[in-house]
């Protein structure tokens, strides 16, 4: 197997991922859409390339960023919240063909748990749910998933997390500014940085080829009650919710991560 792994899209987990696997002792290849990052990317030992995914076919040298490599690990968020008309979906499809030409055997696809509807009475949600929900963002995840997973080229992995938070980034920081917040007595499903970091590791160390994994930490407080008391930790302003609208959510249940990867969560939903 090459130690030499590509991952389009270096942002707040591509980096310090890409950093990790510096550290051990792979080369990492990584793209951002930014000339400005290039050079942080170079200053941390990543090979850096600006490339832009876009409906007609991916911008910049996409050869030479997946020549050479074994694993293509695509984190790409699709964008749709800020820009509801943009076509995931296309943009993946137009890659497909650079990557069937490349040297890629394994692609691992960041996904999320969003590809999941929120329903009342909370349902548990194993690796093996069917996917349902009804979001415009969520849709076009479940078809770049079927995409990837059906083309015979490579095999796909496809993981999805939960709610990401770590360093500089929790939802509490959001949600302490909102009032009338839906769905107070919805599980809380969330996963730390250095989780989603440790989850990718695995997978490439023991070549989890072809899987599906949803990740989240075991652990599935309230809503309302977690959130209150984050909100105190980090001397926020605490979030106001509706409570005469029924709650939806869901559980997501990480038993295939725990069994499969024998990967143990190390970051507790009350690190800060």
């Amino acid at each position: 197997m090459s130690k030499q792994i590509s991952i389009l899209g270096t942002g707040w987990l591509g980096l310090p991922l890409a950093k990790t696997l510096v550290e051990e002792n792979y080369t990492i290849k990584g793209s951002t859409t930014s000339e400005n990052k290039l050079k942080t990317l170079s200053e941390n030992d990543i090979i850096a390339y600006q490339i832009a995914l876009t409906e007609d076919g991916p911008t910049g040298d996409i050869t030479s960023f997946l020549s050479g490599s074994d694993i293509l690990i695509i984190n790409i968020p699709p964008g749709l919240r800020r820009n509801p008309e943009i076509n995931f979906v296309a943009k993946i499809r137009t890659l497909l063909p650079h990557i069937e030409k490349s040297t890629v055997k394994n692609v691992l696809f960041v996904s999320s748990t969003s590809v999941f509807a929120d329903l009342e009475g909370f349902p548990l949600i194993s690796d093996e749910t069917a996917p349902n929900t009804t979001s415009n963002a969520g849709k076009q995840l479940i078809e770049v998933e079927q995409l990837l997973q059906n083309n015979t080229h490579f095999k796909t992995t496809i993981l999805r997390f939960a709610g990401l938070f770590g360093p500089s980034r929790h939802p509490a920081k959001m949600l302490s500014r909102r009032s009338n917040i839906k769905n107070p007595k919805a599980p809380v499903n969330l996963i730390h940085l250095d989780d989603c970091i440790g989850v990718v590791k695995k997978i490439i160390e023991i070549q989890s080829w072809g899987h599906i994994f949803n990740a989240s930490y075991p652990d599935h407080p309230e809503k309302a009650n977690y959130y209150r008391t984050v909100c105190k930790k980090m001397g926020l302003p605490t979030p106001d919710y509706d409570f005469e609208t029924a709650s939806k959510g869901k559980i997501i249940n990480s038993h295939k991560v725990q069994e499969t990867l024998k990967y143990i969560f190390s970051k507790g939903l009350n690190t800060l």
